[in-house]
């Protein structure tokens, strides 16, 4: 059956009329407005609007900027906080939770209801609130916000429902857990002092109960001062005044002995027998100097006493260096017995805690690991062996490691790449960890059944690619290796090279990677491209280079044509490759004038190389400078493995290399791909002599390399009627000397837009610029509000890839006035001639070149930034060794498709409505020993547009989305079938043709926040919410769409949010999410023997209740504190309405008696049995009786 029986009505394929560039297709509607809509079309869209919903799934990476730690022991749970706000959970791997405060306030302290599953926060806000971690997606059961005085420090006792809240005034308050009210029992500063101190002693560092006896709490004071209060008696038992300011505080498990932290380096042991001087004071990092006097250190921010039951105690703490060692890296310093043994961090230490066996503060703590959390890194120390080896981390929190810079994300990968990315990697791994267990092992987290392979790329500052194993939802590193090793070490002073030498030459700016074939191509931001081939064994090889000059004229300009009013261009496919003339091309060097400052940034290596397993580097392409000046940076990229051909372009132009032949095929700007089929009728002012103008892309010859572009200007804007308005680009270099300037004139002005301001990689990791929504949404391009933020003139994305480089220009106030003060206009005379029409991007495919075709060619799609989408058709031969032999031809452009805004994607759709895959290689290992009699060929998967002959005859579809619209075409007639205005107060800055529920739609993010989803090929809205508003550009640049509905970007610099919009994956979100909450029984109180219990005094216990409960204190002022319910689930709510200690304790008993009942209910059982069998017993006796009686008998 015949999908499209017929399409437009009035239309034929040969009609002029039909292009797209007459006003059916390019007014300003974004709708045709001469043309007929579609009569019939016979495509089953499966997809409705209830198949889509928007949600967050999970967050990888370390968290930033953190601030508290916390860790329960029993549960094996590890939370941090960080100062955005948000707080992470984890436990054994796959167990990662993220939680985030609404207020956004940073997280000052973290304490967990230990084995209660529930977790107190304390923020910077003065609020403290109640998570219960007892479902899936913790919610916050309880908040209660402090009016008038700020939260300094909070403590919670073992199996208490009290909550001791020190204030920066020093008062103490005491709020109930079940409840979150507070308590009428106040422990106020100046109670807690003697009346004689005429100084306030500062806020509250240090709050915890004593050991021996839980009504006594220990209260330090910043200021030096300790106070050990008497709960029942509401007094002070011993007051401590030390000199230096105090900063941490740790009980010696018997409740004898405690020890201080203090501001000049020193460590006190206080001992309550005498408390009016320290038992011992000690310097671990302060030497005697030769007059005596102790050398200053800096202030121990915290220390941990911890004993042991077999050696002596740890002493653990932070800080505590001596002032002179300047450039010393932050320390961890663990003093066990007279041995001192120096752990140097990369990062400054945030905090840290000795992990313990037992959760009684009473006992022998036995700490066998500590919990080191850096401001960049988390580390965990096992103490059970002397050399103190850290635990190799499970958790990828390592992604910024070097800033991240662009990513990639694909999803339903072949099932094979994981295991051998994962086996090659695992070669590559770092040695010297613990041979221990990951303490952090708690919750439980099963293989959901909704999982397919998923692989995550990233690419960094410093030239590393990271492959990520991303599947179920969980992140592990697969592989990794350095594109740097490419080049040589840069050497300072040898050029222009060395300007780049102290920054990041090898950052990368996108990725294409085809999982079929293993092929993988990397843009660095020094102007460079890298292909690599996977294979499982090493080899010694040379790396071949290439190099290519695109380039473009500054004399070119743009003549307005005769009817610029009615804009109706020539048939693009009627011109033949033999209408077009020859034409002589130059070397790729270019000419001799220009190879004095054409030498690259980066040298290739030029010798043979050992390379290991894995991605092996085979071509590498760089682009040459301009007189000087740095090359144009590269913004779109496509590879195809089947036609063994890569693509790539910038602002200004286009290039094909064959990586099979290692020659550059094609190398143009961006007007001559045009030919006469130029909807804008652009015109060369002064051609130079020696080159020929051409008419479009003609056949090469076989002694031709590439061919030499004509430099020309093109105005890169959006489009309103078909037309151009706001141009915002600013003039490419010219190829001519300038004028002569002042000594320090030429530095300054010879940077061109391919040169930013800053040589710094532009990291999406380190994009910290704030962009208000209202902002957002007034701007009319993307152009216009990248230049609003630094001067970028002109910003592209490519299908492929995320990382999107930028062109940077001085002028950038200059070009802005000129871009908002201009009216849009219809004319192309409006057209600024300053601006230049930039490739965004590319995409091979098996595709018509020109209308008049009747079967289906190798073709390379060109979107640009014009919103122009151009069909170059090519001719690659079939016959393997004739592939490496004969050339690649082109012919003319045959279809010039026309769209308002840049073009960001390009997809084809069979006339069912199915993706149409790119053709590609099957992997083959180059490197691996060869059969003499049986030679590896290559093997090429293609995909038709159809199957079937007869719908093969209707063509294909196109789907091209750009900044502003989405048109589905018809192929090879160029018919619009569809148009939809996707936005028109914003711009839409991703892009996709993605797969969901088994079948596909368009999805795109725009900079309003919006992410919304098109069905295909209708383009019906599907899906629209305003999820995430764009306020930073590192949003902007790692944002990306996969199949399956999933969709990552870098919500920080060091974190990875991934999110779902697919209703499908919502539904099963839950089953594949880690529990946090485990049911285990509490460990029970170690017996300490008659003798020693005797003499040494048994721990004394209270009752809390008796004397902070409302009966007893009485209630709090209202004004103090304000409770806030929290908006928790129905399982949090039942916790809520009892509290979480209670619902336990219910819980328990509810059990037992459940027990009890079901005991109860078998002995029942079994009585029911016995009756039944004793009364079929009876029943049977009865009709043997009754059985030969006559009725009359009875």
């Amino acid at each position: 059956m015949r999908k499209f029986r017929k399409v437009l009505d009035g239309l034929t394929t040969s009609s002029p009329a039909s292009t797209l560039g007459s006003p059916s297709c390019g007014s300003g509607a974004g709708t045709p407005t001469a043309a007929p809509t579609p009569k019939e079309i016979d495509v089953q869209e499966t997809l409705q609007s209830e198949n889509f919903q928007l949600c967050k799934t999970v967050r990888h990476g370390f968290p930033n900027q953190p601030t508290a730690l916390a860790f329960d022991p029993v549960q094996k749970l590890l939370a941090i906080g960080s100062r955005s706000g948000g707080v992470r959970i984890l436990g054994r791997p796959g167990v990662d939770c993220y939680c985030q405060h609404d207020s956004g306030a940073a997280v000052l302290q973290l304490q967990f209801l230990i084995n209660e599953g529930a977790l107190v926060t304390a923020c910077a806000d003065d609020t403290l609130h109640l998570w219960n971690l007892r479902q899936r997606r913790p919610a916050i059961l309880h908040s209660l916000k402090f009016n008038r005085e700020r939260i300094t420090f909070c403590h919670l006792p073992f199996q208490s429902k009290w909550l001791y809240v020190g204030t920066e005034r020093g008062n103490t308050h005491i709020v109930n857990i079940e409840s979150f009210i507070l308590s009428g029992y106040v422990i106020m500063w100046n109670k807690a002092i003697e009346l004689a101190t005429k100084t306030h002693p500062g806020p509250v560092v240090h709050l915890s109960d004593s050991p021996k006896d839980e009504g006594k709490l220990l209260i330090g004071f910043e200021s030096g001062t300790i106070v050990q209060w008497d709960l029942r008696g509401k007094k002070a038992d011993f007051r401590i005044y030390y000199d230096e300011a105090i900063h941490s505080a740790s009980w010696h498990h018997e409740g004898k002995q405690f020890m201080c932290s203090h501001s000049d380096g020193s460590l006190t042991l206080w001992n309550l027998r005498n408390t009016t001087k320290p038992f011992q004071v000690t310097f671990p990092h302060g030497k005697i100097q030769k007059d005596g006097r102790k050398e200053s250190c800096k202030p121990i921010l915290k220390v941990e006493y911890k004993t042991t039951r077999n050696s002596e105690p740890f002493v653990i703490f932070s800080g505590g260096l001596s002032y002179d060692k300047a450039g010393r890296r932050p320390t961890l310093t663990i003093m066990h017995g007279k041995a001192i043994t120096v752990l140097e961090m990369d990062y400054p230490i945030v905090e840290f805690m000795a992990l313990c066996e037992t959760p009684y503060i009473n006992e022998v703590q036995e700490p066998y690991a500590v919990v080191v959390l850096l401001e960049k890194d988390l580390i965990v120390v096992d103490l059970t062996q002397n050399s103190f080896p850290i635990f190799e981390n499970p958790y990828p929190m390592d992604i910024h490691e070097s800033p991240v810079t662009c990513t990639a994300y694909f999803a339903d990968c072949p099932p094979d790449i994981i295991p051998i990315l994962y086996s090659i990697g695992a070669k590559h791994k770092k040695t010297g960890y613990s041979h221990k267990e990951w303490p952090i092992s708690g919750g439980t987290w099963t293989l959901g059944s909704h999982t397919y392979p998923e692989i995550i790329i990233t690419g960094h500052a410093d030239g590393t690619i990271k492959f990520w194993d991303a599947s179920a939802i969980t992140l592990q590193m697969l592989y990794k290796m350095k594109t740097s090793k490419v080049f040589e070490k840069p050497k300072p002073g040898e050029g222009r090279a060395a300007e780049l030498v102290e920054e990041d030459p090898f950052a990368v700016q996108m990725v294409s990677w085809c999982p079929q074939s293993r092929m993988f191509c990397v843009v660095g931001i020094s102007a460079h491209i890298i292909l690599y081939h996977f294979s499982k064994y090493e080899a010694n090889t040379q790396i071949e280079s290439l190099e290519v000059r695109l380039q473009c004229e500054s004399e070119d300009v743009i003549s307005p044509s005769e009817n610029e009013n009615d804009p109706c261009f020539s048939e693009s496919g009627s011109h033949s490759p033999q209408a077009h003339h020859q034409q002589s091309v130059s070397p790729v060097s270019g000419t001799t004038e220009g190879n004095k400052h054409s030498i690259p940034c980066l040298k290739v290596k030029d010798r043979m190389v050992r390379v290991p397993p894995g991605y092996q580097a085979e071509l590498v392409i760089q682009l040459q400078g301009i007189d000087g000046e740095p090359p144009q940076q590269i913004t779109s990229l496509d590879i195809n493995s089947a036609y063994g051909l890569l693509a790539f372009g910038n602002c200004n132009g286009l290039a094909v290399v064959d990586y099979l032949q290692k020659t550059v095929l094609l190398c143009m700007s961006t007007l001559d791909l045009y030919g006469a089929a130029d909807p804008y009728q652009r015109l060369t002012r002064s051609p130079r002599r020696h080159r020929q103008s051409t008419s479009g892309l003609t056949e090469l010859s076989d002694n031709q390399q590439s061919f030499d572009m004509e430099r020309s200007k093109s105005p890169t804007s959006d489009h309103v009627n078909g037309h151009c308005t706001s141009p915002t680009s600013q003039p490419c270099s010219a190829g001519k000397p300038r004028a002569q300037m002042g000594a320090e004139g030429p530095r300054l002005t010879r940077r061109g837009p391919g040169r930013p301001p800053f040589r710094k990689a532009q990291s999406a990791a380190c994009m910290e610029i704030s962009l208000p929504v209202s902002h957002t949404e007034g701007y009319a391009s993307r152009r216009a509000m990248l230049q609003q933020l630094h001067g970028v003139t002109m910003y592209s994305h490519d299908e492929h890839h995320t990382g999107a480089p930028y062109c940077w220009s001085e002028k950038a106030a200059e070009s802005r006035e000129n871009s908002f003060s201009r009216s849009r206009s219809s004319s192309v005379s409006s057209i600024d001639r300053d601006t230049k029409e930039a490739v965004t991007t590319l995409q091979f495919g098996e595709s018509y070149g020109r209308k008049s075709d009747a079967l289906t060619t190798p073709c390379l799609w060109v979107g640009t930034s014009l919103g122009i989408a151009l069909v170059i058709p090519m001719s690659i031969p079939t016959d393997q060794e004739e592939r490496m032999e004969e050339p690649v031809t082109f012919g003319p452009s045959g279809a010039v498709l026309m769209l308002k805004g840049s073009v960001l994607h390009l997809s084809f759709l069979d006339c069912s409505g199915t993706l149409i895959q790119s053709p590609y290689e099957v992997w083959r290992d180059i490197n691996a020993a060869e059969d003499p009699d049986r030679p590896r060929k290559r093997k090429l998967v293609h995909f038709s547009p159809s199957s079937s002959q007869e719908t093969y005859a209707d063509g294909h579809l196109a789907v091209v989305c750009s900044e502003k619209q989405a048109k589905v075409f018809l192929m090879p007639s160029q018919s619009c079938l569809f148009v939809h205005n996707i936005t028109e107060s914003s711009f839409v800055l991703r892009a996709d043709v993605v797969s969901v529920c088994n079948s596909v739609c368009l999805a795109c993010f725009c900079a309003n926040g919006h992410v919304m989803t098109l069905s295909l090929p209708s383009l019906r809205p599907l899906m629209d919410v305003n999820y995430l508003p764009l306020t930073d550009m590192r949003i902007a640049r790692t944002f990306c769409f996969t199949n399956g509905g999933q969709a990552l970007y870098l919500s920080s610099p060091t974190e990875i949010q991934r999110i779902t919009y697919s209703q499908e994956m919502c539904d099963n979100l839950q089953d594949m999410l880690g529990e946090l909450f485990i049911p285990i029984e509490t460990p029970e109180v170690q017996n300490r023997g008659f003798l020693k219990g005797f003499f040494g005094g048994n721990a004394t216990t209270f009752d809390r209740e008796e004397l902070f409960g409302e009966a007893s204190a009485g209630k709090a002022s209202r004004s103090l504190a304000q409770h806030i319910p929290g908006q928790a689930g129905m399982e949090g709510m039942k916790v809520a309405a009892g509290g979480v200690v209670g619902e336990l304790a219910r819980a328990r008993i509810a059990l037992d008696e459940r027990g009890q009942r079901l005991g109860e209910l078998e002995e029942r059982t079994a009585l029911m049995m016995t009756s039944a069998e004793s009364f079929s017993k009876h029943a049977h006796e009865l009709m043997l009786k009754c059985k030969d009686k006559k009725w009359y008998q009875f």
